[in-house]
């Protein structure tokens, strides 16, 4: 029953190792050439991928911290509230449920992070979830 068995080979395919130096089975690989994605067909191995020269045309996304996280929830709770359009469907629906539930999770956030928020920070978690909550309070009527 021994014989039936199959192993398997464990590949580390970091790109660094945790010290920061590239692992030892890369060093002597030449530094331009790259193998392609496994899955890839074997006949377009080597061969350009369409539009890889081409640039994208998508912008680049804004760095993440903690003021775009807040004003991403802040723009999540705003679509379910109807004050913004949803982005998907192009339409302003409401949704209290999921409304509340944002701002549940920002006054969390706020309770978590008391005393390690800078001023900045602080003014800005105040100021949207006294923002939300009245709007809340006006659409839920």
């Amino acid at each position: 029953m021994a014989a039936e068995e199959k192993g398997f080979v464990v590949k580390d395919r970091r790109v660094f190792s945790q010290e920061g130096q590239p692992p030892a089975e890369e060093t002597g690989r030449s530094a331009g050439r790259q193998d392609p994605p496994p899955g890839e067909p074997r006949e377009n191995r080597g061969q350009a991928a369409p539009g890889a020269g081409e640039a994208p045309k998508e912008a680049p996304l804004p760095q993440i911290t903690f003021p775009t996280f807040l004003a991403s929830l802040n723009a999540s709770a705003l679509v379910h509230l109807g004050v913004i359009e949803d982005p998907t469907t192009g339409k302003a629906e409401t949704n209290l449920p999921m409304a509340k539930q944002t701002i549940d999770l920002l006054s969390l956030i706020q309770e978590k992070t008391a005393g390690n928020l800078t001023a900045d920070e602080e003014t800005m978690l105040k100021s949207i979830l006294y923002d939300l909550r009245i709007l809340y309070v006006k659409q839920k009527g």
